[in-house]
């Protein structure tokens, strides 16, 4: 049982930090200001005061966030994310799915590579990717019906029941490009849909209307959120 906890905190925490450093980091790289940098949600069980960034590592590790400066509401400061070129706003936000989806596939080309040697593994590698897509692809064209989606309890219970390293981390790269991936999907408040909303920006060069885009914003957040309820259900009554 503890063990079982400790695969599960070690993978969700471990795929939460390479992702919210990817945005960290390109954000650095782009001179904007990290106000806060946290791991987890909830009660706050460590921090550290940097010199202008508050690092901190939350209770449940089930999610994170970078807070960058004029993120929420726009500032008049260059160091501001709103003061950003739309380009490097998006490259930002494509840092921590592509950091997701790099790891994966580093770690299974690994995996395959032992076992396999070099072409077979490369090729393992291509197969297991675009196996990724057409999954997704296939949920969007009703081809995967709701009730086989696996959400956190789904994926938990997979992870305990890993045996060895090598499962572990083929495991741990698979729910990688997984989350990556999705992440990336052009749907409000995720990643990808953040993209969307910054190219139709783009495109009208102008920014949308604040309460529009957080109309939308909210309205694919409690959509996100029903299906998380729903599919959450769906793994406790498929375990059970």
């Amino acid at each position: 049982m503890i063990i079982g906890f400790l695969k599960i905190a070690f993978l969700l925490g471990f795929l939460i930090f390479i992702h919210e450093l990817g945005h960290f980091l390109v954000a650095k790289l782009f001179n904007v200001k990290i106000n806060q940098f946290a791991i987890g949600f909830g009660p706050t069980i460590w921090k550290k005061q940097g010199k202008e960034t508050s690092y901190e590592l939350k209770l449940i590790p089930m999610g994170g966030f970078v807070n960058m400066l004029g993120e929420e509401e726009p500032i008049e400061d260059e160091r501001a994310y709103n003061k950003k070129s739309i380009p490097k706003k998006i490259c930002i936000l494509l840092a921590g799915g592509m950091v997701n989806i790099i790891f994966g596939l580093i770690i299974c080309s690994i995996i395959a590579i032992s076992i396999l040697g070099l072409k077979n593994g490369l090729l393992f590698t291509g197969e297991f990717l675009g196996a990724t897509f057409q999954g997704i692809g296939q949920l969007f064209t009703g081809k995967v019906e709701a009730e086989q989606l696996v959400g956190v309890v789904g994926i938990s219970d997979m992870v305990v029941g890993t045996r060895g390293i090598q499962e572990f981390a083929y495991m741990l790269a698979i729910i990688s490009v997984s989350l990556g991936i999705t992440n990336l999907l052009p749907f409000p408040p995720l990643d990808g849909g953040k993209i969307l909303l910054l190219l139709i920006e783009a495109i009208r060069r102008k920014p949308l209307n604040q309460n529009t885009e957080i109309g939308i914003q909210m309205a694919g957040f409690f959509l996100l959120i029903g299906l998380s309820i729903f599919v959450t259900y769906n793994d406790i009554a498929r375990i059970f």
